[in-house]
């Protein structure tokens, strides 16, 4: 359980993070320092009290914060029932990495490079230390995998849709790769489309954030 109480501890935080990143942006590493240390001057909490969209948007944020909590608690219990203790803290980078990226990218419509960078990383080394999900030459693979099958499809359909895929996109499928190595990449690209296809359809829409669709299907193949 305790697993599950650090996920929901966690994910009560995710819109919270996600929300600073808009002091951040373009959100690289440098900037994001800097603005730690200098940050953007915002408006005052009376004022933004006396607007009338004020109290609607703090229950909006409130319930993504319960979701939030909610799907971290889930999903980390379900790692740790899945797969032991072993490698548990490796995995709950990955599933919580997964849920804050999905939620940065509905906000900004961005996925920041201080959090994708460091995530391609992490599944070096998750691989390096004795990860169960791909070995380093398979985690190799995987990576550049993850950022050459987008870097190809974009070159395809770039005659119809300049922004098939994102920067951002394309070193989150990396990293993905890197974590879970080539053999479950092409379904995790696969089930991304078909969640970002819904997801288009039910708002009709044909533009959105590509990241939580790519996070929901990383998170499906982490289990398969």
């Amino acid at each position: 359980m305790i697993y599950a109480l650090a996920g929901l501890v966690f994910g009560w935080f995710v819109p919270y993070a996600a929300r600073r990143f808009g002091k951040f942006m373009p959100a690289t590493m440098a900037y994001a320092l800097y603005r730690i240390f200098k940050p953007l001057p915002g408006v005052s909490r009376k004022k933004a009290k006396e607007n009338p969209k004020y109290q609607q948007k703090v229950r909006e944020y409130r319930g993504r914060k319960l979701l939030y909590a909610l799907a971290a608690a889930g999903l980390s219990y379900a790692m740790f029932w899945k797969y032991g203790e072993a490698h548990i803290g490796w995995q709950l980078l990955f599933v919580w990495s997964a849920l804050l990226l999905a939620e940065v990218d509905l906000r900004w419509q961005i996925l920041p490079d201080i959090i994708t960078v460091p995530l391609l990383i992490a599944g070096f080394g998750y691989a390096v230390f004795g990860g169960s999900w791909a070995g380093p030459g398979e985690s190799f693979i995987g990576a550049a995998a993850g950022y050459v099958l987008p870097v190809v499809a974009s070159l395809l359909l770039v005659w119809k849709n300049k922004d098939v895929f994102g920067g951002g996109d394309i070193k989150y499928l990396a990293a993905t790769g890197a974590w879970l190595g080539p053999e479950k990449l092409p379904a995790v690209i696969l089930l991304a489309c078909v969640l970002f296809g819904l997801y288009a359809l039910c708002r009709k829409k044909r533009d959105g954030a590509f990241g939580p669709a790519i996070a929901g299907g990383a998170l499906v193949m982490a289990f398969l």
